[in-house]
This record gives structure tokens, C-alpha cells and sequence, in this order.
């Protein structure tokens, strides 16, 4: 699944280890999620809308 994630943290100067904090999961989540190795579960993918202030679908492509 593709996603905005990465650049919508660089604009808020977040490291990856700044938003793993703030979602509560490892760094190394973040940066799978990012990459597209892996897809947050439906939760944690609201809870990312949330924290970035987007709606889930502005995030998240198909």
C-alpha cells in the first residue's frame, strides 16, 4: 500500500523515531510502513490520520 507518510512527516521535521513515539511502535514500523513493507493495521492507520491531521484516504493509496 502506498502512503504519504514520509513527506508529511518531513514537513512537521519529524524524525522517524519522533512519530514512532508519538504512535507508540518501534521505529522500525514506521520506516516499513513508509517503504510499503507493511500495512498498519486499520487502528493504527487512523491513529496516523489523526496524529498528520489528513483524512485516512488523503494518506493512504490503494
Amino acid at each position: 500500500m502506498k502512503n504519504q507518510i514520509k513527506a508529511l512527516r518531513a514537513e512537521r521535521n519529524w524524525t522517524q523515531a519522533n512519530l514512532a513515539e508519538l504512535l507508540d511502535v518501534s521505529r522500525q514500523t514506521v520506516n516499513a510502513i513508509e517503504t510499503g513493507k507493511f500495512d498498519p493495521s486499520l487502528p493504527l492507520a487512523f491513529k496516523i490520520a489523526r496524529l498528520l491531521e489528513r483524512p485516512i484516504e488523503e494518506i493512504f493509496e490503494d
